[in-house]
């Protein structure tokens, strides 16, 4: 059984995706990072055309890669010989074991891109590639538009890959850079590439114009090639790059072949989230095998049959494989066994049949008609329980609250004034806060009232606080849905909902839910 080796390109291509932009210590992070995941090679990007890559070379030759080997990418020679190139001698210049080259293989390219005579785009291919070898590199030769050449002239096509062969290349690398070829016909080309070359390892650059990314890389391997190319989560031009995790775990998980290791697997879900947070990216909960909805049953049917067989009813994989989890949130979808597993999780002992089971389902469905949803507010969720089985207790009521807002003409920010009057056992209390807007302020009353009679409050902080528009075709008298997200001072975290026409009444019901849980929570201790 070949290896398959892996070859990330995301600080490179993937850097030229919308949105992202990193800074050399982003570059060196992310680089560091993919080596200790098991990353075969890791592109780091293009010295000479991009000052901060520059830069990235020059500093990573003081961080020695104890798995991976480092590349640097550039384009075929425009001088008239190799030796006078200047992109070339910075690509020598960046001191890395690996050489990437990227050359025209359609002809439609070559004449009307570059226009020059075909021949000597050949020409450049093989003095280039030779020259990079005679200077002891490993060269790698992406063939840019190469199924899209190959469709219109394979003869041209495969000459160009010939060319870099004549040079002494070490692997060929057809790219599907439009990312419009269906897998059906990489699998295809790809196997003529490989019988064409026996002697020579060919990879595969897919694009996810069409989707097709990940299964054009599976299909390439199938037919021969022994290295795939992509990006973490997916990041590139356009639709982006193919999404190397995924590739990963196909060849892996799926096909069985030897691609990385069973840790790398289990580092997938880690791997995808550091690196969206280092790129400031919001990490997709669809994405496959690592994002948070990958493994998450809403269905009560699903959840059901999780319960009374096993996972492998509904799912395709053990998410522990690749490092993930599974999630089986409440919703007007759930059944009792649902709700029997969620309690179970959360400490209670029910039967997906018991009467607190049916109260808690029934006032899910009866509160998500409403608005409401409890995916992202388990604490909200957990409240309910409490209150289902007897073990919830009152600590405050609201007597009533008022909130102002004036904004004169010069100030910057409005002024937001919250006066609150509460009830706890016997005793009322008023208590009045300013903040910088009616969440803030209100918030900030409740704990000033509060914290007389349970002290436990100051260890209650709000972290997030999000809107969400319910009903959207009633304009600005549309019913929104509120969440809080709050953390204690000993870390732990939860999130409460609230839902109302109008926002400071969705955000109070928020708020009270997300100090009773912390303040229960912390007397139940």
């Amino acid at each position: 059984m070949p290896k398959i080796y892996v070859y990330d390109t995301t600080l490179r291509d993937g850097a030229q995706g919308e949105g992202i932009s990193f800074s050399v210590d982003d570059k060196i992070r992310i680089a560091r990072r993919l080596d200790a995941f098991g990353m075969d090679y890791i592109e780091g990007g293009w010295p000479g055309a991009v000052p901060k890559d520059t830069e990235f070379f020059a500093r990573m030759r003081s961080i020695p890669l104890r798995h991976a080997k480092l590349a640097a990418f550039g384009m075929t020679r425009r001088a008239k010989t190799a030796e006078e190139d200047e992109g070339l001698r910075q690509l020598l210049d960046a001191r890395t074991p690996v050489i990437t080259l990227v050359g025209k293989s359609h002809d439609y390219h070559v004449t009307d891109a570059l226009r020059i005579p075909l021949e000597e785009n050949l020409a450049m291919i093989t003095d280039s590639v030779r020259y990079l070898k005679e200077q002891g590199r490993e060269v790698i030769f992406d063939a840019e538009h190469f199924f899209d050449g190959y469709k219109d002239n394979p003869e041209y096509a495969l000459a160009a890959l010939q060319a870099a062969v004549d040079g002494g290349v070490d692997v060929l690398v057809p790219c599907d850079t439009n990312g419009g070829t269906l897998p059906h016909e990489v699998a295809e080309i790809v196997a003529a590439v490989v019988a064409r070359f026996p002697d020579v390892a060919v990879g595969m650059h897919p694009h996810d114009d069409t989707d097709c990314g990940t299964a054009n890389a599976l299909a390439a391997v199938r037919s021969g090639a022994v290295h795939v190319q992509g990006t973490t989560n997916g990041y590139g031009e356009r639709t982006g790059n193919a999404n190397i995790l995924n590739i990963a775990a196909g060849l892996r998980l799926k096909m069985g072949l030897d691609c990385l290791t069973e840790a790398a697997m289990a580092d997938l879900t880690d791997l995808s989230a550091f690196v969206d947070e280092v790129a400031n990216m919001t990490p997709n909960p669809r994405a496959p095998y690592v994002g948070r909805n990958a493994f998450t049953h809403k269905a009560g049917l699903h959840v059901d049959a999780i319960m009374k067989a096993s996972a492998r009813a509904y799912e395709h994989l053990d998410p522990a494989l690749v490092g993930n989890v599974r999630r089986l949130p409440v919703s007007e979808m759930s059944g009792g066994a649902t709700i029997a597993h969620k309690a179970s999780e959360m400490g209670y002992d029910l039967s997906k049949r018991s009467p607190e089971t049916k109260a808690v389902l029934s006032e899910v469905e009866s509160r998500e008609r409403e608005g409401y949803s409890f995916e992202g507010a388990e604490a909200s969720f957990e409240l309910l329980l409490k209150k289902a089985t007897g073990r919830y207790r009152k600590l405050f009521e609201l007597v009533g609250f008022r909130v102002l807002v004036e904004k004169r003409a010069g100030d910057v920010y409005p002024i937001t004034e919250a006066t609150l009057r509460l009830r706890v056992g016997d005793e009322e209390y008023l208590t009045v806060a300013e903040g910088d807007g009616p969440v803030h302020a209100l918030d900030g009353a409740l704990r000033s009232a509060l914290s007389r009679f349970y002290p436990e409050v100051n260890a209650i902080r709000l972290t997030d606080f999000k809107v969400r528009v319910v009903t959207s075709g009633e304009g600005t008298a549309a019913k929104v849905r509120t969440i809080v997200e709050s953390t204690a001072d000993h870390g732990e975290s939860w999130s409460t909902v609230g839902v109302s026409t109008n926002i400071i009444e969705a955000s109070w019901q928020a708020l009270v839910d997300a100090v009773e849980y912390g303040l229960l929570k912390e007397r139940g201790k």
